[in-house]
């Protein structure tokens, strides 16, 4: 999992760091650190609460990304959905 950071939203509430602080890095006032989020796979489900749970939509959860690691196997077929 890939989350993105939008730094210029980020009010400074750390309810991301609040339930995932492992994850999420702040600055000394309490502000998400800059830069993009890579997530191991068994802290996604933490994560993606961690996202959900901040009020200025500051965090994104990247999915395109998440595809292009996919094994191909994992995909679907072309014409299955």
């Amino acid at each position: 999992m890939h989350i993105v950071v939008h730094k210029a939203k980020c009010q400074g509430h750390a309810r991301c760091w609040a339930q995932a602080p492992n994850i999420f890095k702040l600055d000394d006032e309490g502000y998400v650190l800059p830069g993009d989020i890579n997530v191991a796979q068994e802290d996604e489900l933490l994560a993606s609460g961690a996202v959900r749970s901040c009020p200025e939509s500051a965090l994104e959860i990247d999915r395109t990304s998440a595809a292009r690691f996919e094994p191909a196997d994992m995909q679907p077929r072309a014409g299955e959905a």
